[in-house]
């Protein structure tokens, strides 16, 4: 199955309205917690390996449910058990209920009463089962989506050259094919990798108690 380029341009675009802008993926607390922008591109695949690939997963065995037709709620409930932060687990499903209104909006059509309490890889794989969106393709959108987010935020915390940012993305466009080509082939909960990322963690409980803030996450 293949998805349309301009597809993923509309789903991977920021000006997308689905909340996307309130976040920065973990940047803000990492500079707070003393992260500089030249260690921002070793961040982006740190998250890469780690709690993008477990979105990433998540997203394609929730596609994979959604086909067949089965309980999206375990689905859910598996990204939670490798989701070990509360407010990392808040901020998901508040993402997911902007990806909601955005799938009701594109496709609308009846879904399921718990859809509202689902996280946003969770929904992103009900957004991709509607749009006839292929595995891998959802989880370049997951990839490409976390890389932006941050480079993005990068741009308002601590201004860099947007060039220099834009090659950062670019260098991990691979790593992004090679993550969303080791997750395309999962079909069950389970199989969800479990792949920590403890300090990102930490800076995300941190940062959910913090006042003076840009970002919500």
């Amino acid at each position: 199955m293949s998805t349309s380029p301009l597809l993923l341009a509309l789903l991977g675009d920021a000006r997308l309205p689905s909340g996307g802008h309130t976040q920065s993926a973990g940047l803000e607390p990492a500079l707070r917690a003393g992260t500089t922008p030249a260690e921002v591109p070793a961040y982006l695949r740190a998250r890469l390996r780690t709690v993008t690939r477990v979105e990433a997963g998540t997203a394609v065995v929730a596609r994979a449910v959604a086909v067949d037709g089965g309980d999206l709620g375990e689905v859910e409930a598996a990204w939670a058990a490798r989701t070990p932060s509360p407010a990392l687990r808040a901020n998901g499903r508040h993402l997911g209920r902007g990806y909601l209104r955005v799938l009701q909006a594109l496709w609308p059509g009846p879904v399921d009463a718990r859809a509202r309490t689902w996280s946003r890889p969770v929904v992103l794989g009900l957004l991709a089962h509607h749009a006839g969106m292929g595995p891998a393709d959802v989880a370049r959108l997951v990839g490409y989506d976390d890389a932006q987010t941050v480079t993005a935020a990068l741009l308002k915390l601590e201004p860099q050259d947007p060039l220099t940012i834009t090659a950062w993305v670019h260098a991990l466009l691979p790593d992004i094919d090679e993550m969303a080509d080791r997750v395309a082939p999962l079909h069950l909960p389970e199989q969800i990798s479990a792949h920590g990322a403890p300090l990102i963690e930490r800076w995300a409980e941190t940062h959910d108690t913090t006042t003076e803030r840009l970002f919500r996450a």
